[in-house]
Order: C-alpha cells, then sequence, then structure tokens
C-alpha cells in the first residue's frame, strides 16, 4: 500500500514539474564559420557571398551597402515571453561596384529592450467619443463661426 502510494507521488510530482522544463528555439541563419570566415574584403563580391552564405536575413533599407545575416536562440518556460539567449549578427557591406568592402559580427550588445507604457499610445489633439466623432459636423456648415462664417451671400442678404 506505501509503495503504491509513493510510486503514485512520484509520478504526479514528475508530470508537475515537466512543464517547468525551459523549451529552447533556434531562429533565423545557421552559422557554419567556415563558410563565414571565407568571405573576404576585396576579394568577394554580392554573387559570390549569395552563393557562399545564401540571401540575407535582410538587407539595408536606405542603401543596398549591406546585408545582414541574423541567428537568434531564445529560451521560454511555459506560459512565459520567451527570452533572447544568445544572438549573432553578421554584417557583410558592400562598396558601390557591389564589392565586399568589410565583413563584421555583432552580438548580444544589439538587442534593444522596450516597455511600453500600458494598453493605449498617447496621441496628440482632442479626445472624442466615436459619437462624438460621427456627428461632430451636424449643423456646422453655414452655421455662425462654421465654414461660410455666417455671412450672407448677394442672394440671401437684405434687398
Amino acid at each position: 500500500m506505501k509503495t503504491g502510494f509513493a510510486t503514485l507521488l512520484i509520478v504526479a510530482a514528475a508530470l508537475a514539474t515537466s512543464g517547468c522544463s525551459r523549451i529552447k528555439a533556434q531562429q533565423g541563419y545557421l552559422i557554419d564559420e567556415t563558410l563565414f570566415t571565407s568571405i573576404l574584403p576585396g576579394v568577394d563580391n554580392r554573387e559570390s557571398v549569395t552563393r557562399t552564405l545564401g540571401r540575407p536575413t535582410f538587407a539595408a533599407q536606405f542603401d543596398s551597402g549591406s546585408w545582414y545575416y541574423v541567428s537568434r536562440l531564445t529560451g521560454q518556460y511555459a506560459f512565459v515571453a520567451p527570452k533572447t539567449l544568445a544572438q549573432q549578427i553578421l554584417i557583410v557591406s558592400f562598396d558601390a561596384d557591389g564589392n565586399v568592402s568589410k565583413v563584421e559580427r555583432r552580438g548580444m550588445e544589439k538587442i534593444a529592450r522596450i516597455n511600453p507604457s500600458g494598453d493605449k499610445t498617447e496621441t496628440l489633439g482632442r479626445s472624442e467619443s466615436f459619437f462624438q466623432e460621427l456627428f461632430g459636423n451636424v449643423g456646422q456648415v453655414g452655421a455662425a463661426g462654421g465654414p461660410l462664417g455666417g455671412q450672407p451671400t448677394g442672394r440671401d442678404g437684405p434687398r
């Protein structure tokens, strides 16, 4: 009897703590050190980088000067937001002719932590309800102080 209860207690404890294990996930580009170190400034160009490393995770938005290969390892416990455990960014920069000018690596120092300040975004201006927005112009056209300023026109004026 005691053995059955102890076994049941151990199984229940194992099931209860199984949800506390960390889930790890690899996201983005899988870095191959040999391939990355084979990219040389002044020797390679866009085509050779594409053949060696593949398409980048993303390219620079305002010029075509850099390609970014991003790799991130995240971990989370059940029902908790994931946290970044490791990150590597490989940056390949090109000159105007499309030749590699610089190859660099960055890590966790480029992660930005932002904390929103509530559920609403503060805006400037008036705060009106839905119905004030919907019916706000009713009676405004042609009224004193309205778009026509309440000024009589030639047809409506005194005779």
